[in-house]
């Protein structure tokens, strides 16, 4: 049967394939880390840093794993995934430390960084006012979250983010912008953000308009200087 050109209700798998299976994972609680769907990239899963380097070229990360959550020290610099991705599905919690003891963008500041470029912003803003394309959810520099999902410091916070790459031409002109949806603990932040250039204040292209780069490009964790932590981290490659 076809409606408008469109196959629809065909049961033979020949014309019309079945969906593959993917398990689920589990869901976290504050007590315990949840587990990722059966055909993830598991990147951190509480134990080891053996899919991460340093940014800073030959270099070890010192970053450090303590009770199942993995985080900077002092001076340690941003961490990067040594596997490159490109479009995804990325699953990251993180919290900031308990005793927030600073204010605006000083209070559990820190980023994710998608193929190397592009932030979606970590902070605690709780009950913290700062610039909106600036605070928890943001696509920093670029696009302010929808509304303000954060959970109080120290409690144990989640970013579901499903990321379409910019795509460029041969003359290395954007022919197609990157996009985020972001849930933030569960609540849409970000719904098909379209990004109009480059974010944050790091990377060789922030803030700036596209800048061309490959299909593929790093997963990083920024250490600006406050302990954040981070746990169950796991992603899944989309098609373009």
């Amino acid at each position: 049967m076809t409606l408008d050109g469109i196959m629809v209700h065909e049961t033979d798998p020949a014309i019309v394939p079945q969906p593959r299976v993917v398990t689920p994972g589990t869901e976290s609680t504050q007590e315990k880390a949840g587990t990722a769907p059966s055909d993830a990239i598991v990147l951190f899963d509480g134990t080891d840093l053996s899919q991460w380097t340093s940014t800073m070229e030959g270099k070890a990360t010192k970053w450090v794993v303590k009770n199942g959550a993995m985080q900077p020290v002092k001076d340690a610099g941003m961490i990067r995934t040594k596997q490159e991705f490109g479009s995804c599905q990325l699953h990251v919690e993180w919290a900031t430390p308990e005793d927030a003891v600073d204010e605006g963008q000083g209070r559990g500041n820190s980023g994710v960084f998608l193929m190397g470029e592009y932030e979606v912003q970590v902070l605690d803003s709780y009950g913290n006012t700062t610039y909106p394309d600036g605070q928890a959810g943001a696509l920093y520099g670029r696009s302010k979250p929808l509304v303000n999902a954060c959970r109080k410091p120290g409690e144990w916070q989640s970013y579901d983010i499903i990321f379409h790459r910019p795509r460029f031409d041969e003359n290395g002109k954007v022919v197609k912008r990157a996009t985020f949806t972001v849930l933030h603990n569960g609540v849409l932040v970000q719904d098909h953000a379209e990004l109009s250039g480059g974010t944050g204040w790091l990377g060789p292209h922030a803030m700036t308009d596209y800048a061309a780069h490959g299909d593929k490009g790093p997963l990083m964790l920024q250490d600006h200087g406050n302990p954040v932590l981070f746990r169950n981290i796991w992603i899944r490659e989309l098609e373009d």
